[in-house]
């Protein structure tokens, strides 16, 4: 299926309880003018997606013609998250691109059915260790269950093919999810069939709901016990209604009854109390009915006359209005599967109104209303009908329940009253997050190990991913694994541009310049330094920046130092106090095949590698140590990232920058690595050498120490003994013995230096 069929399909369908339905004619019969123009439209983006990384980033697959679900279960449930203290950000799925992917640490989808693209995503994200959750609030995931709606069953057989396709597909992507969120526990029953894990959110109404229903309830309370001087004139026309209904009510004692259908599914409900509603109407003439929704009154209610009120769908905002213009607020529901999987939606919007509700004794009303106290519960038209009469009868009754029901809904059916619920499922969802906070991500051998390092712990179920300086890479694809990255994060000082909203559990600084943002983002559990260098000493003397560097070696709190190099340990501890946990690096030794050396060739090549500009790699003595040989029985190779080299150096080939793909083919091609570094994190070069099969000579320093061991894998000379160096080539050019035994040697060092045996310790450093 191509982008544009899936697209469309998904913006000219949606799933509501009436079935899979055309958006258009339904946008139609709800709302009019420049907002039904607008919902034509087939671009309707929630939320502009910018670069924040966020926790949650809600999917939304619903259209907005279709209002009433994604206000309850996207944005009232982003609002809760907000008022958790987490960060939230909505697309709606026909605007969903693969670069969300790096956008958020969790996704909740919500009533999509399933296109290629929708698929492809789901199942990148769980292999960047994502969770992926899905939302769905009604039991439109099997045909099992729709089968049994009566509007359904009375579609015709085109219908009914295009609304099953819909409810498989979305089926199909709850099954590819990691677990769901719904609203009462009777879906969430059905549900656990389909994923292994299933939470219940209850539906809650948002503080712009709040909001609205308070200005009701002001209306009607009290303005009409106001003096006219002491309203305002923007209140004056709603003050000359509320005084008129209160009038109208102590002449004729009228109670209002107020029917909120919803859609054309409730007829049927509401046909089960009608006789009740009848018999109640015919004894008490004080009664009215107000009908809203699309419901039919003809029939039975026909005879009632003005005591019947029909009232379309309304948009939400004037709702609180309508229902606080009634006495009692009925809610019937006929006892189905499908209508236990229904929310207690009606009772709440009642109770913010101080409306009290008569319901069914069916699902979520009977799990959330206490009887007789916030509500009445009902099962046969008898309990309605001896309900409705005691409240018709009784207003204080009816005041006791609507304020009991009022209190328990304003504090815990609200997003900010309920917003420690979905935190906490959330939470328990979240794989936890790794965050390396990079200089850069231009290949070096310090990027090479935390990229080596993300790989092992992605592989172990984290989430991983880069914060990077610049903006190079927006995704990075090393060692069969894929990486997100987060750009433009790193510069001392520059907090305040950050993208980052998201909880990060793992941070964790890789060079000086990006402990700044560990110590300044404040949504860090654990603030971690990989220590791979004394980086101090990378600067030129005189620098200022050597003194901000030196200090990050000397945080006193809340920093965990970490490093691959066991004299990097010994001298964070004894020069700075910071006890330091270790892993060993290692090496992808199936990078680097062996390949057995002929020394019996014509001229043996001779490989010199570091930048020679850089002080400490020492490389000027690498080549006064081969001015000492005779040029015609060797080769000598230089290898260098820069490029760059000086007038003295005698070289034969120079190879110039390699990439690291093609590293192993220059040691396979040379007998001997010469590496006279003073100065190293882990000197990779003769470990690498060793892994080819090939012979090693290097002055030791902090970087080898831990693995290289004079006569056993390589051969030492002490720095600046360049005739020591010199005599060390010819002693592995002449003695086979000695080759074999140094071979031995390296073979032992780099099997116990693979990756795969280190992936415990180096996983270990991050827990």
């Amino acid at each position: 299926m191509s982008r544009l069929s899936n697209l469309i399909e998904g913006l000219s369908y949606t799933i509501t309880e009436e079935g899979f339905v055309n958006v258009l004619p339904k946008a139609r019969r709800i709302v009019g003018g420049k907002v039904r123009e607008r919902l034509t439209c087939l671009d309707a983006t929630r939320e502009k997606h910018d670069n924040s990384y966020v926790d949650v980033m809600f999917i939304n697959g619903c259209h907005p013609s279709v209002p009433h679900p994604i206000r309850y279960r996207v944005e009232h449930q982003a609002e809760q998250l907000r008022a958790a203290g987490m960060s939230v950000t909505i697309v709606d799925a026909w605007n969903l691109k693969r670069d969300h992917l790096r956008h958020a640490r969790t996704f909740i989808i919500f009533r999509c059915p399933i296109t290629d693209e929708i698929e492809s995503f789901i199942r990148e994200a769980r292999k960047l260790n994502k969770r992926v959750i899905y939302d769905i609030d009604d039991l439109v995931i099997d045909t099992a269950y729709t089968n049994q709606i009566p509007y359904v069953k009375a579609m015709s057989a085109d219908e009914k093919v295009g609304y099953d396709d819909g409810v498989d597909r979305m089926g199909a992507t709850l099954r590819l999810c990691d677990c769901a969120i719904t609203t009462t526990e009777a879906l969430a029953t059905e549900l656990k069939k389909f994923v292994p894990r299933v939470y219940i959110n209850r539906n809650t109404a948002s503080e712009l709901m709040l909001s609205y229903s308070e200005i009701a309830l002001r209306r009607r309370d009290v303005l009409p016990g106001l003096k006219p001087d002491a309203v305002a004139r923007s209140e004056r026309k709603a003050y000359r209604r509320a005084l008129a209904r209160r009038v109208a009510v102590e002449a004729t004692g009228e109670v209002r009854i107020g029917f909120f259908s919803g859609s054309i599914t409730h007829n049927a409900d509401f046909e089960m109390v009608l006789p009740a509603i009848v018999r109640l109407m015919d004894n008490y003439p004080q009664v009215t009915l107000l009908l809203f929704g699309e419901l039919d009154p003809a029939g039975e209610l026909a005879r009632f006359g003005e005591r019947i009120v029909v009232r379309p769908f309304c948009e939400w905002r004037r709702l609180p209005n309508y229902i606080a213009s009634c006495d009692i607020n009925i809610a019937p529901l006929e006892d189905t599967l499908f209508n236990r999987a229904k929310s207690e939606n009606k009772w709440v919007e009642a109770a913010l109104v101080k409306v009290p509700t008569v319901a069914s004794r069916v699902g979520a009303f009977e799990e959330m209303i206490e009887d007789g106290v916030t509500g009445i519960l009902c099962k046969s038209v008898d309990e309605w009908y001896d309900a409705l009469e005691r409240l018709v009868l009784s207003k204080d009754e009816r005041f006791c329940i609507a304020e009991a029901a009022y209190k328990h809904c304003k504090s815990a059916c609200t997003t900010v009253g309920n917003a420690a619920n979905i935190a906490d499922i959330i939470r328990r969802e979240q794989t936890e997050n790794v965050v390396f906070v990079m200089p850069s991500l231009k290949t070096s051998g310090g990027v090479l190990v935390i990229i080596r390092h993300a790989a092992m712990l992605q592989d172990a179920g984290y989430d991983v991913m880069f914060a990077n300086t610049d903006d190079e890479y927006e995704w990075l694809d090393r060692l069969g694994h894929t990486f997100p990255v987060l750009n433009r994060v790193v510069p001392s000082g520059m907090i305040e541009k950050c993208p980052f909203l998201a909880s990060i559990d793992v941070g964790v600084a890789t060079l000086w310049d990006t402990l700044d943002f560990l110590k300044r983002y404040p949504r860090i559990r654990r603030r971690l330094y990989l220590v791979q260098n004394h980086e101090t000493g990378f600067l030129p003397v005189g620098s200022p920046l050597r003194s901000v560097a030196n200090s990050t070696y000397l945080e006193p709190y809340g920093v965990e130092y970490l490093t691959i190099s066991e004299w990097c340990r010994h001298w964070l501890k004894n020069a700075y106090g910071q006890d330091c946990r270790f892993a060993p690096n290692g090496i992808d030794a199936a990078a680097f095949p062996v390949i057995e050396r002929d020394f019996s060739s014509s001229k043996i090549r001779i490989l010199i590698e570091g930048d020679c500009n850089s002080e400490y790699k020492n490389v000027d003595e690498s080549f006064r140590i081969v001015d000492k040989l005779d040029k015609s029985r060797f080769e000598i190779w230089y290898m260098n990232y820069t490029g760059a080299t000086k007038p003295f150096y005698h070289i034969d080939k120079n190879v110039g920058a390699v990439p690291h793909d093609q590293v192993a083919d220059v040691y396979r091609a040379c007998h001997i690595l010469l590496k006279t570094s003073i100065l190293e994190s882990f000197s990779y070069p003769p470990l690498e050498m060793m892994a080819t099969g090939g012979f090693v000579i290097a002055c030791p320093n902090g970087g080898n120490e831990e693995y290289l061991v004079d006569a056993v894998n390589c051969l030492l000379y002490p720095q600046g003994d360049i005739d020591a160096a010199a005599m060390a080539i010819e002693r592995i050019v002449s003695d086979a013995g000695l080759r074999a035994a140094l071979a031995e040697g390296g073979r032992k060092t780099v099997a116990a230096r693979d990756w795969s045996a280190l992936v415990e310790s180096v996983v270990g450093l991050y827990r």
